[in-house]
């Protein structure tokens, strides 16, 4: 596979993790730069690892990620969007839902952006693609446009204020609902 294919792969696959990523920079919990930093390298760690594994699996686990893969994504987002919107709601003076740049919440929406991914690790398995190539770009794609999503969310959230947690709450479950209905080819 050649190069510029390996890259519209890897921006497809991280079209999730940007739409992720603006609607936690548009959250009541505007996160810093570090913040910002540590949430794109995981959802770029994660799409890497992800593909990865799923190249590596092959055929011989596919079955049960097929079977499960949206649901386990559409579970994560509307959990994780849920709470932002709650919070959203809630008076400014609240305490507000779990950082989504920290810890478990951080975790989460890195796997839930990044099934997918293992379902390409897969097929490019299949078509015998170098796959250091093939990982490291996408990892590196899936970071920069996290990072983007995430200044962009932050700008949106400091002009509109802290009622664009409900909107990223939104976007959240949105990307989970579509998940679904692509996979049950609604």
């Amino acid at each position: 596979m050649d190069i510029l294919t390996t890259v519209f792969i890897a921006f497809g696959l991280a079209m999730d993790a940007f739409a992720v990523s603006l609607g936690v920079g548009t959250g009541s919990t505007q996160p810093n730069r570090r913040s910002m930093v540590r949430l794109a390298f995981h959802f770029g760690l994660f799409q890497g690892l992800m593909t990865l594994l799923g190249w590596l699996a092959g055929s011989t686990i596919s079955h049960w990620i097929a079977s499960v893969d949206h649901w386990i994504a559409f579970g994560l987002l509307l959990f994780v969007g849920i709470n932002m919107i709650r919070s959203g709601f809630g008076s400014s003076s609240e305490l507000h839902a779990a950082d989504p740049t920290r810890g478990g919440m951080m975790v989460m929406l890195s796997v839930a952006t990044s099934i997918d991914a293992a379902a390409v690790g897969l097929s490019l398995a299949f078509i015998e693609t170098p796959i250091w190539r093939a990982v490291t770009l996408i990892a590196v794609i899936t970071f920069g446009l996290s990072l983007f999503g995430l200044v962009f969310g932050r700008k949106l959230g400091e002009k509109l204020g802290s009622r664009m947690e409900i909107v990223g709450g939104l976007v959240l479950v949105g990307i989970g609902l579509r998940i679904v209905l692509e996979h049950l080819g609604v």
